[in-house]
């Protein structure tokens, strides 16, 4: 029984769910939602307040300037994309305290959350890798 109980609070120190980012974005909390995805991908669509920084780009150069206090929601498109779990990655790998948002942008929508950036009627959705 500890076995499972360890792995499910292992699990929740490195995810996150639309609803939780919700309630720390409403408390003002001290986070960066950190958009992984393609330039396209982002300008197309994004959760509000979101941080553009594509995972191929991530280093201490691009990170220079974010407060490493603050903890970092990585996100890309959803579960068919894993540009999100490459830049939780990366961001660990570089000292930050990280969650993975799970869903990504499309449970994030799912669950009735707004986003921003120009949507195009006849776009077909495709992972932002």
């Amino acid at each position: 029984m500890q076995k499972q109980i360890a792995h499910y609070e292992n699990k929740l120190n490195y995810e996150i769910d639309a609803w939780d980012l919700s309630l720390l974005l409403a408390k003002q909390a001290e986070i960066y939602i950190v958009d992984c995805r393609s330039d396209e991908a982002y300008a197309q669509e994004h959760i509000p307040t979101a941080i553009h920084l594509p995972h191929r780009d991530i280093s201490m150069q691009t990170t220079a300037s974010l407060d490493r206090s603050h903890l970092i929601i990585t996100y890309c498109d959803g579960i068919g994309c894993n540009a999100s779990t490459k830049g939780a990655l990366a961001m660990a790998k570089l000292g930050f305290r990280v969650k993975e948002l799970m869903g990504g942008l499309d449970w994030w929508k799912h669950d009735g959350h707004g986003t921003e950036g120009k949507l195009s009627q006849n776009d077909t959705p495709s992972c932002g890798c």
